[in-house]
This record gives C-alpha cells, structure tokens and sequence, in this order.
C-alpha cells in the first residue's frame, strides 16, 4: 500500500492513508495504518521496546488522506483538546451522485448512529425518538462537474461518526462508491470518493501554524479533476 509519512516532528507523526486500510485494530483483525507507523518509528530511530502512538482521530476505511498520531503523551491530550475544542481546520474532498441544490452551503443535521449496524441516521431536528443525536455541522462548496457527478469540497465542524457521508447523502448527493450510504454501485477497490486532503492548527507544544495536506488518490475520477495539493 502506498503509506508515506507527510509530517514528522519529534511530538507529531502525520502519514497519507490510502483507502482500504484501517486506522485502529477491530474485530477483523487486519493490520492497521497504527501498526505501521509504529514499525517505522521503530525501524527509523532504533527504538527498543513498544514505541508509543496516541491515535488523535481516524478514518474510515474506505476514506483516504491525512491521519495524525501523537509520538508522546503531552501532544496526545493536547492534540486532543484541539479536536474538541473544534481548532482543527479540516478540510475533505468528495465525488457525490447529483448536484447540491446550491453551489455551496451549510449543512445541520443531528446524527444518531446505530452501533449494531455501525451506521449512523441523520435528522433535520432533534424530538423524542431520537432525543440523543448530536447536533452535527458543515459546510461545502462546489469545486467541479463531471457529467452527473459533482466535487465538493467539505469543511466539518464538528466530528461525527461518518458525519460527511450521512450529511452529503441527506441532501441527495451520496458518495461515489458508498454502498452503506446509498451508492448504487461498490468501486473497484471498495473505496469510496471521500479523501481527506488537508489538517490546519497551532502545534500543541511549537505554538506554530501546522498545515499538512496531501492530493487525492491516482484514481481515475480524481484524475479527472486534477485535484492535486
């Protein structure tokens, strides 16, 4: 797999994760983007013993671009608060089915996920039957056409489980690829046309401006678009 380190520094850790690949060990078992950045810290620097790696955040499987791990525990509940404190700019790509109804816009909805089916239900407003969905914001803008398909370019305020994908299908615009969400059809390579391409913050102990980002797969619709850094 094509695994690269984009940003590297003595607290933070940022690899290109390409589509297909867990972040964090689960059921399945499968080796995970974690274990690799652990072999290399390991290899790299002649490290004895278990190397530390706080995991910050993840992507979902089939979603490809920029992770961060924390290479000491101080960065780790750092880069933690920023998360929460929503002081991460992040920003993502997607190839969606149809047109928004307007170039670029917000979205607010309050997501549910049902943990069973690991799949999560968005709503236009909270009410009884789903009195525990988190209010969930973003907004998008339209970046380029290709026949019925569409390019966003998506800015996530906050963090929900699959937050991109169940907002983008609730305004009829589902993820190229995303069967769980939609899609009529699987890709190839069961991705889906959601990438993360870029992270902004203050370094949590540099105090410096941080902005790490990386192009789009070398997919063909991607190519397309010539989305590149």
């Amino acid at each position: 797999m094509n695994i690269h380190v984009l940003y590297e520094d003595n607290h933070l850790i940022a690899v290109y994760k390409p589509a297909g690949l867990l972040v964090q060990g689960d059921a399945t078992g499968d080796r995970t983007l974690g274990d690799w950045v652990k072999r290399y810290i390991k290899d790299r620097y002649n490290k004895p013993g278990d190397v530390f790696l706080g995991i910050i955040h993840r992507l979902d499987r089939p979603v490809s671009g920029v992770v961060i791990f924390a290479r000491t525990s101080k960065a780790l509940t750092r880069m933690n608060e920023l998360f929460r404190d929503r002081k991460i700019d992040k920003t993502y790509w997607a190839i969606v089915k149809n047109r928004p109804p307007e170039l670029e816009g917000e979205l607010v909805h309050y997501l549910l996920k049902d943990t069973t089916r690991n799949k999560t239900k968005a709503f236009d407003k909270r009410s009884n039957r789903n009195k525990k969905a988190k209010k969930s914001r973003l907004t998008y803008k339209t970046i380029g056409v290709l026949g019925d398909h569409t390019v966003l370019e998506v800015h996530p305020e906050t963090g929900r489980s699959h937050q991109i994908r169940v907002q983008l299908a609730k305004m009829d615009c589902i993820i190229k690829g995303d069967l769980k969400y939609g899609a009529e059809f699987p890709n190839d390579d069961a991705s889906i046309y959601l990438h993360c391409h870029s992270l902004g913050f203050i370094h949590p102990v540099k105090k410096e401006p941080v902005l790490i980002k990386v192009s789009a797969p070398d997919l063909q619709m991607w190519r397309e678009f010539s989305l590149t850094e």
